[in-house]
């Protein structure tokens, strides 16, 4: 019997709780040696990346650019190779590789992943991890908290419909101040 797959959630988060600030800022967070290798030993888990097509077309913007691949070539690599799923309403033109749409019932296609053992992490894109929350479709937070305030931004959980209720799976504490907090879904 196959493993049920899981949907994650991996977002940076500023001190006063925003994952971005005004017009799409994520210039604040920090991304030190330690961040670094933390970030290439979870994209070499073989997760599939899910991204609304905003967040995408920020990351395809970067990582596809040789100043990632002079800056972090592991992870521009693991990026390049992995998986990427774009939920979005509209065409979606890129040339990144591996690089599909999820289709208008993206819903019942990430359950059936789910179900066929898959692994699934969405990176940023806070509109679909909002709405996975009130679908009762996510299963993981992983949540980088920057010591920085930015006092204006988008909050992850503003205009959730539901309640969504987590446990602390583990911490982690980086030498830049950064910490790493992992939620599983509470049973019900």
């Amino acid at each position: 019997m196959k493993n049920q797959g899981t949907l994650s959630a991996f977002l940076f988060l500023s001190l006063d709780g925003f994952y971005k600030g005004e017009n799409e800022d994520i210039s604040w967070h920090s991304h030190g040696p330690e961040e670094s290798k933390f970030s290439e030993e979870n994209l070499n888990s073989g997760n599939t990346l899910v991204f609304g097509k905003r967040t995408f077309q920020m990351m395809e913007s970067f990582w596809t650019t040789e100043n990632a691949f002079q800056l972090f070539p592991l992870v521009a690599k693991q990026m390049k190779n992995a998986e990427k799923l774009v939920l979005t309403h509209s065409k979606l033109e890129t040339t990144w590789d591996h690089t599909n749409p999820l289709p208008a019932n993206w819903v019942e296609q990430i359950i059936q992943f789910k179900k066929e053992g898959r692994s699934m992490t969405i990176l940023g894109s806070g509109d679909v991890v909002r709405q996975s929350c009130d679908l009762g479709i996510l299963d993981h937070f992983s949540l980088m908290i920057d010591p920085i305030a930015i006092g204006k931004g988008e909050s992850l959980f503003g205009g959730l419909k539901s309640t969504s209720s987590f446990e602390l799976e583990s911490t982690r504490t980086f030498a830049s101040g950064s910490v790493l907090l992992n939620y599983r879904r509470a049973p019900k």
